[in-house]
């Protein structure tokens, strides 16, 4: 028997399963609090808030079920956006617009973690705050892009964001 050359291949139907559970909402939300939970572990030198933390970061996008389809909370346009984003051929971090804003969250977040360890809890928290607020700066550019591309969606090619 022939396979079906129109199926979607098992890669493929994995990764929509994972974008999707991704996007419910649960998933977007308790993942802003991996940061926060690393910082704590690398403050406390708690090597299992560690583990748990890094598990947590691992799995949580699979942990939570498919959001609704119609579903139009913030993050789960966020969520679309960044895999529309991806798959429409742009990176997520360079020193273009709005990827300049990801670009500078690494060396922020880096920073929290790092002031973190060394027990400086007012800087981590700082830093933890920029690189958050860098992060959903980000988001919140991209999911703008993406509700204009579906609202403007003609079946013309949408792929440069």
């Amino acid at each position: 028997m022939a396979a079906d050359s129109d199926a979607p291949s098992l890669r493929d139907r994995l990764r929509d399963a994972f974008w999707e559970r991704h996007a419910n909402p649960k998933s977007g939300w308790s993942r802003t609090l991996t940061g926060p939970l690393l910082a704590l572990a690398l403050y406390r030198r708690d090597r299992r808030l560690l583990a748990l933390a890094l598990a947590f970061t691992a799995l949580n996008p699979v942990l939570f079920g498919r959001p609704d389809p119609d579903d139009r909370s913030w993050m789960t346009r966020a969520v679309r956006a960044e895999r529309w984003w991806t798959e429409s051929g742009n990176g997520t971090v360079d020193l273009g617009w709005p990827n300049v804003l990801n670009a500078a969250n690494v060396p922020a977040f880096g920073y929290a973690l790092v002031a973190a360890y060394r027990r400086r809890p007012i800087r981590a928290t700082v830093a933890l705050a920029v690189s958050m607020a860098l992060k959903f700066s980000w988001i919140e550019v991209i999911a703008r892009r993406y509700d204009a591309a579906v609202a403007g969606d003609t079946g013309e090619d949408q792929s440069r964001p």
